[in-house]
């Protein structure tokens, strides 16, 4: 891989199956103004749900769009997530998040969580949220009523193959009480960014 000298922002990755509470734990990390971060928006072929807004929660964009980003090589990760549903990470976002000084958070999915991590290790910490069980999973997605129960069950059958890779990431976070699970992801990212690199020279996107 090649290395030059770079901005020195680095990468937190929050990865976990749907209704964990990654995105609550986000939030909060996200309204800490002493961690400095900046949301990584992701890109995605699918229809925006309820309030979603282009730009702010996703960039919305076309199947032929994503598959021409895909083509000219634009995202540092992306991952079919579901037949015909694509999200990914686009370049130039995490380098308008470094242009602005800032550290990039993301919440994303498994596999595109690793991927980032496998690319990127020494600036990355990659935090999987693990749910009290599959059961209280499935309770939390019926209770968003945003989805079919058939795309439910979906994202439970998905679930149980995420769980499986918990170990790979750098830490595990039990969010069984939110409370105890914001404050946990608080005081891991605080350390990891106040710790500098361990080199002048860091991994290219």
């Amino acid at each position: 891989m090649t290395k030059v000298k770079q901005h020195s922002g680095k990468l937190i990755v929050f990865s976990a199956p749907s209704g964990s509470g990654k995105t609550t734990i986000v939030r909060h990390l996200l309204a800490q103004e002493a961690l400095n971060l900046e949301f990584s928006i992701s890109a995605t072929n699918r229809e925006p749900r309820g309030e979603e807004k282009h730009g702010k929660d996703y960039y919305f964009m076309s199947f032929e769009e994503f598959k021409q980003h895909i083509k000219d090589e634009d995202f540092i990760e992306w991952e079919e997530v579901y037949r015909d549903s694509f999200y990914g990470t686009l370049k130039e976002e995490v380098h308008r998040i470094w242009a602005l000084g800032k550290h990039v958070i993301f919440d994303i999915d498994v596999s595109g969580g690793l991927r980032i991590k496998r690319k990127f290790p020494e600036r990355t910490l990659a935090i999987f949220v693990k749910p009290p069980s599959v059961d209280e999973l499935k309770r939390r997605l019926k209770k968003r009523k945003t989805e079919s129960e058939d795309k439910i069950n979906m994202r439970i059958a998905k679930a149980s193959a995420e769980l499986a890779t918990a170990p790979q990431f750098d830490h595990i976070i039990l969010n069984d009480n939110l409370e105890k699970a914001l404050r946990e992801a608080e005081e891991l990212v605080a350390d990891f960014i106040k710790t500098p690199l361990q080199r002048d020279e860091v991994e290219e996107l």
